[in-house]
C-alpha cells in the first residue's frame, strides 16, 4: 500500500548538477527559458537581476523546482 502511494506522487527534481546532464540539467534549461521570456541575457546571474525580475525568477523556480 505504501508504494502504491508512492508511485501516484511525483517525485521533486533533484536540485543538484550531475555530471552526467552538464549542460541539459533543468536548473540551467529554465534558468535558459526564463531569460528567453524576459529579455535577459543567458549570462546574467540571478544576483544581478532588479528585484521585479528576482521575484519573477523565485516564482518560476518555486513552480517548476522542487
Amino acid at each position: 500500500m505504501f508504494r502504491e502511494k508512492q508511485k501516484n506522487k511525483p517525485r521533486p527534481v533533484d536540485n543538484s548538477v550531475s555530471d552526467s546532464t552538464g549542460a541539459y540539467d533543468l536548473r540551467f534549461l529554465l534558468w535558459r527559458q526564463f531569460c528567453s521570456q524576459n529579455n535577459i541575457p543567458v549570462d546574467t546571474l540571478p544576483s544581478q537581476l532588479n528585484a521585479e525580475q528576482k521575484d519573477r525568477w523565485e516564482q518560476m523556480k518555486s513552480k517548476r523546482l522542487r
